[in-house]
């Protein structure tokens, strides 16, 4: 009798750090409709910020909380199951993405039952189809924005983490980590926002979009060095899992891979 395919450590945890990828890039996705005003939510004045023109308070879509953790399995895959596995995963994760969308967009064509459109009157919601169609409706311009940045920039992720590890080897893992997320979400910032704001019906000026790209470029910088630790923590859990000779050998795998 063969050995069932779960059976092994190796198996089960490709499959763990894949499904964190995804689910946490589904529901950026979702999330991301929402904007934020960071400054209020941690307390602070507006900071008034002023760039290429523009001013105001550093506001961000919801899925910035997300997307960091996005970038981090996707350096913990690609330490351990090399450039197959981030495109593996990866693709996979648009086509989850995009099955989301269209479920999204089934969903709201539904007829409402009449009952539930004004459940939530007394709670500030007289319409809960139009704030359903609102939060789940995104534009196609603002999907078609999200899953292009997404793929390339993961795309670029994976190149830049080998170029890295080729001058590097196995040192420094914060450094192929961290340099590959500078570099690919510098292309994600930018191409997200111009492909839905832009390009799209709201036609963002060129200024305004280099604004607004800027200051959400300048807090995933800061993310990226701020998960450091969690890079070796994670790092740590996986060698103590696999063991130091099987996560040694995984490691040399992938980096030939």
């Amino acid at each position: 009798m063969g050995t069932h395919p779960l059976a092994s450590r190796a198996t089960r945890l490709f499959v763990v750090l894949s499904a964190f990828l995804a689910v946490n890039a589904l529901c950026a996705e979702f999330v991301g409709v929402k904007i934020f005003a960071l400054e209020p939510t941690l307390g602070l004045d507006p900071f008034n910020w002023n760039l290429f023109g523009q001013s105001g308070s550093l506001s961000f879509t919801s899925g910035v909380l997300l997307w960091p953790f996005v970038f981090l399995m996707t350096d913990i895959i690609n330490e351990y199951f090399g450039r197959r596995g981030v495109q593996f995963i990866s693709w996979l994760t648009v086509g989850l993405i995009v099955y989301g969308f269209i479920a999204a967009y089934l969903t709201i064509s539904l007829v409402p039952a009449r009952f539930w459109v004004g459940v939530n009157t007394e709670h500030g919601v007289p319409d809960m189809q139009a704030a359903f169609s609102s939060i789940f409706g995104q534009g196609m311009w603002t999907i078609a924005g999200s899953v292009t940045a997404f793929l390339v920039g993961q795309l670029i992720d994976v190149s830049i983490f080998h170029r890295i590890r080729v001058l590097t080897g196995e040192r420094w893992i914060w450094l192929r980590a961290t340099g590959s997320t500078l570099v690919s979400q510098l292309v994600d910032s930018f191409i997200v926002l111009y492909i839905a704001f832009v390009l799209g019906p709201q036609k963002w000026s060129i200024p305004l979009f280099m604004a607004v790209a800027t200051v959400n470029y300048a807090y995933k910088v800061l993310m990226a060095f701020a998960l450091i630790p969690l890079i070796y923590l994670t790092r740590r859990a996986i060698h103590v899992y696999m063991g130091e000779s099987v996560a040694h050998e995984m490691q040399q795998q992938a980096r030939a891979v």
